[in-house]
């Protein structure tokens, strides 16, 4: 130990306050007992781990041969003479570094400590387990009278080699006519110890006996570390998760992300690198997203913050998967020095079916369902056995979801390793494929449900999806498949266009439109129809009016009026958006046609509220009404909540005109209800800003100030723009606030109301809440 931490005799002499006689007597044999306080000054001065310190303490025989043989032959009367050994002193060392972001767990673990006698810390490697595990056993020790005593597991391969291990760090010794099995029964009988067992789960077979002896000994607490669960009676399974990340909510500046478990060690472990370091509003960014990327994993941390003694964060978070395959801490077991070391570690206890099943999940993004990982090609019956096995072995986590279901994932550098896998197998094209399908295979489900009474779950499942989507969609188009990228596009647009993803929806449609023939067919008519829409709402007209122009030209090539309905309606949209009043009726009244031809009421429904938008614009408020209250009794009847929600919108604009402002509110809430149950982004922003402009006219300018100021924000955050006339009604409504109002009053009231988010904005907009 001393060659390897590079020091002479005479300096670690120095370092341990010991004369470098003491040292060389020690290491020729001269000196074979000595005391545990020069045991220990050894260990502090080698600067050893945890592991390394117990191994020397075993090494050093008990001060008393004699004392030995009483232990192995007394009976268990003797047991609690003043002689008999006792656990290594200084096996449970003090730390070289604080335990950051655990002191809810450690409550925990000591809680159950004083309840159950096995208790299993499970995780995956590199989670902090072993560091957790001599924390809770350190601040515990005074609870067991007999000490605690730890034993590193580790470097074992064979599980008959447990017991010994474990009777040589007690200090116990074989003698003739008793095992080291016997001696350790006959020592812990009437003990109150805590023995800490780490890195048990590559000596499962051990843990029969680890069961015995605790049956056999009343008084002995067992507290494990085991990338899985013991799975035996009377085990209570204590799972150990990464660190609290920072928010991905909230804006990544340095007063957001301080607060997070993961920063917290990342910062802390990069000043002992470079004490200079500190988070900055300059690298906040950045260390959040290392934070993120490494999803909490505390070996990952600090292996990737040693690396800023020479990277800044930015640097860093470009270089992350090289940093995590240099070494760390020399202290650190050999199996932690990589993460690929440690993942390599967990790796090798599956067995073949476990290490194919756990490379074919690595081609998720953002977790999977049960029903995906059968789609992955695994035999279907195998897949549940698996999944639970790879869940026990902490390479994969569950999580159960509000409705019940439970959703399944990997830590990303867990995920990035099974990746590397799946490339080395050669399988990858055949799992890229079977994903892709999977999804486009719900994609299009979900679409035929977009106007239907469950759209709302729908649109939940596919932005729950939306991770897989995009690495469909990325697979799908950058490879040999861009049809398929077509036909998710095609099927995906108008979640993008509920849920506030427009740039990013128009960015994968041209994409998919310039990566496939222009060749004639449902999925390229589809998403032209799709592509044209975003583009006419974030105010990019030209190509919008082109885009549906295809459509409507294409859909008429195929045959297929349900695609000319939809492209001619928006057509329409688009002519009443620029004051073409004469055309939009022109072609709503030929959608109404082509729809009853059809027998499409979702398609009738809109077009009467196309019409009904005609009237509202020529000024013929009853006439608009009259047609609104038709559409909107159909989109009730077939349920489609995101049209019955832009029909009240409208209706209370109509009914704000007639000057019942009362009613017009209550309109404007129930719109709010419903855009709020489908949680419709685009939707939330259009009724905040009609909510805001009749605010103005009810008199409370601080409440409209705040909801228009709100909207705006959201509108721009969102990515689209306000159309001719929902502009001009935004611009008065902003204009009679600002008249109301001092200078002061409006910049303030603007100010909170653009710090809004949007379920803040839409509930404050429904509320009594008074303006302060």
């Amino acid at each position: 130990m001393r060659e390897a931490a590079g020091l002479t005799q005479e300096e670690l002499a120095s370092r341990a306050g010991l004369t470098s006689k003491a040292v060389s007597a020690l290491e020729r044999g001269e000196r074979k007992r000595p005391y545990p306080h020069t045991v220990r000054s050894l260990a502090e001065a080698l600067g050893l781990s945890d592991e390394q310190r117990a191994s020397l303490f075993v090494s050093v025989p008990s001060r008393s041969a004699q004392a030995r043989a009483v232990d192995a032959h007394s009976p268990a009367t003797d047991v609690r003479k003043e002689h008999r050994p006792a656990p290594p002193a200084g096996a449970l060392s003090a730390p070289h570094t604080p335990l950051v972001g655990r002191e809810k767990e450690l409550s925990e673990i000591e809680d159950f400590l004083k309840e159950v006698r096995l208790l299993t810390l499970t995780g995956p490697g590199g989670v902090g387990k072993t560091r957790l595990a001599l924390e809770a056993a350190r601040r515990l020790e005074s609870l067991f009278d007999d000490g605690v005593a730890f034993v590193g597991l580790a470097p074992l391969g064979d599980a008959a080699l447990v017991i010994p291990t474990i009777s040589q760090t007690l200090g116990l010794r074989e003698i003739e006519g008793r095992s080291a099995r016997e001696a350790l029964y006959a020592y812990l009988k009437d003990k109150r110890l805590l023995l800490v067992l780490d890195n048990l789960e590559h000596l499962l077979e051990a843990v029969p006996e680890m069961v015995a002896l605790i049956e056999g000994c009343p008084k002995l607490a067992v507290l494990a570390t085991s990338r899985a669960p013991l799975r035996v009676r009377g085990e209570q399974e204590y799972p150990v998760g990464p660190l609290g990340v920072p928010d991905p909510a909230k804006a990544p500046l340095a007063e957001e992300v301080r607060g997070a478990a993961a920063v917290e060690l990342f910062v802390e472990r990069a000043r002992e690198a470079s004490p200079s370091f500190g988070l900055t509003e300059a690298n906040a960014a950045a260390v959040a997203a290392i934070c993120w990327r490494l999803d909490g994993l505390p070996l990952a941390l600090e292996l990737a913050a040693a690396r800023t003694r020479f990277l800044g964060p930015t640097a860093l978070l470009a270089r992350l998967d090289q940093a995590l395959q240099t070494g760390g801490a020399r202290d650190l077991p050999e199996r932690q020095r990589t993460m690929r070391a440690t993942l390599n570690w967990s790796h090798e206890l599956l067995p073949e079916p476990e290490r194919e099943f756990f490379r074919r999940l690595s081609v998720f993004a953002g977790g999977w369902t049960l029903e995906a990982a059968e789609a992955v090609g695994v035999e279907a019956e195998d897949v549940l056995v698996l999944l639970g096995s790879l869940v026990e072995q902490s390479l994969v986590v569950s999580e159960w979801g509000a409705d019940g279901s439970v959703r399944y994932g990997m830590l990303e550098p867990i995920r990035q390793y099974a990746l590397e896998k799946l490339e080395e197998s050669g399988e990858q094209q055949e799992v890229r494929h079977l994903h892709a399908t999977f999804y486009l295979a719900l994609a299009e489900e979900a679409e035929k449900e977009l106007a239907g009474p469950d759209q709302g779950e729908w649109f939940d499942r596919l932005e729950n999806e939306h991770d897989n989507l995009r690495a469909a969609l990325l697979w799908s188009l950058e490879g040999d498949e861009p049809e398929m990228g077509l036909k998710l596009t095609a099927a995906l647009w108008r979640m993008w266009n509920a849920r506030g993803y427009m740039r990013e929806g128009r960015g994968w449609l041209e994409k998919a439109l310039s990566s496939t023939e222009d060749l004639p067919s449902p999925e390229r008519a589809k998403a032209l129809n799709g592509a044209g829409a975003i583009a006419y709402q974030q105010g990019d007209l030209n190509p919008a009016r082109g885009l549906f122009e295809k459509s409507i030209e294409m859909g008429r090539a195929l045959g297929d009026m349900v695609i000319v309905s939809k492209a001619t309606g928006n057509l329409a949209s688009f002519m009443l958006g620029i004051n073409e009043f004469a055309r939009a009726r022109e072609l709503f009244e030929q959608c109404l046609i082509m729809d009853r031809e059809l027998g499409d009421k979702s398609r009738i429904a809109y077009s009467l509220g196309g019409l009904a938008d005609v009237f509202y614009s020529l000024g013929d408020i009853d006439k608009g009404i009259e047609y609104y209250e038709q559409s909107l009794a159909l989109h009730r009847e077939l349920g489609d909540r995101r049209s019955i929600g832009i029909s009240l919108n409208n209706l209370a604009e109509l009914t704000q005109l007639q000057g019942d402002l009362e009613k017009a509110e209550d309109l404007y809430k129930q719109s709010m209800a419903v855009v709020r149950e489908i949680d419709d982004k685009w939707l939330t922003v259009h009724v905040l800003l009609a909510m805001g402009s009749l605010f103005t006219l009810q008199n409370r300018q601080e409440r409209a100030v705040r909801i228009l100021a709100a909207a705006d924000a959201l509108r721009q955050e969102i990515g689209f723009e306000f159309q001719a006339h929902t502009l001009a009604d935004y611009e008065r409504a902003v204009e009679r606030a600002r008249k109301a109002l001092t200078a002061e009053q409006f910049e303030a009231a603007w100010q909170k109301g653009s710090a809004m988010s949007l379920e803040g904005a839409a509930r404050y907009a429904t509320s009594e809440e008074t303006a302060v």
